[in-house]
């Protein structure tokens, strides 16, 4: 009569088998940089002017521009590389100064322009350019890639090889035998930014500039298997 309750609980064992043991892992961050000098500039730029009329604000800040402009192209800037990044105009007021009324006594108009720079040869050339075709306004310049692919990608590769290289050491220093990867993720690929500089003139005497170098860094988390 108790063979029953003998054959339920084997079959109970059997729909619940005990959980096998956890391999033993390992998990590594690697951090990769790869640098490279820039090949492209961007500049923002503008023109900003006062007058007693809005209009007449206006037109002087047009016209400088226009001229501005056109220096531009004749350096060979592209359209593509050429574009309109604010465009303001505002009342300037007196007298709140010295606790009067304020009253308005003219207008303060504005033009700031984007500027991509593909050949950085004639960077310092551009820049004297723009000055004297009227630029009075000059808000930064920052250096990047064209194509930062390749750049990211050799980052990426660095960062494999430091984390296998991490995994590795650690692995032999505990005595373990590092297994196969079970997972590979990547965290991050920053844009790139600038690292140093080197003091450079370029161009005769146009405006001085500094290039320096760009890098890029890369992460990736791995996952080894370990063994005895």
């Amino acid at each position: 009569m108790r063979r029953p309750f003998a054959l339920l609980a084997l079959l109970g064992m059997l729909a619940f088998p005990v959980a096998a043991e956890t391999p033993a892992r390992l998990t590594v961050t690697g951090q990769g940089v790869a640098e490279a000098a820039p090949d492209m500039a961007t500049i923002t730029l503008g023109v900003t002017h006062e007058a007693e009329t809005a209009e007449a604000a206006m037109d002087r800040v047009s016209a400088d521009l226009a001229g501005v402009l056109d220096s531009l192209r004749a350096a060979g800037i592209e359209p593509r590389d050429l574009q309109t990044a604010g465009l303001s105009l505002s009342p300037v007021w007196t007298g709140h100064e010295q606790g009067q009324r304020a009253q308005i006594t003219g207008y303060s108009a504005s033009n700031t322009l984007s500027v991509r720079v593909r050949e950085l040869d004639g960077l310092g050339g551009t820049l004297d350019r723009v000055i004297s075709e009227g630029a009075n306004r000059f808000q930064g310049l920052s250096f990047g890639m064209q194509n930062p692919e390749p750049l990211r990608d050799e980052a990426r590769r660095r960062a494999v090889a430091e984390a296998l290289r991490k995994a590795a050491l650690l692995a032999d220093a505990a005595g373990l035998t590092l297994g196969p990867v079970l997972s590979l993720e990547e965290e991050g690929a920053d844009m790139p930014h600038p690292v140093r500089f080197e003091a450079a003139r370029m161009g005769g005497d146009a405006v001085p500039v500094a290039p320096g170098e760009l890098a890029i860094e890369a992460r990736v988390r791995m996952v080894f298997a370990l063994g005895e």
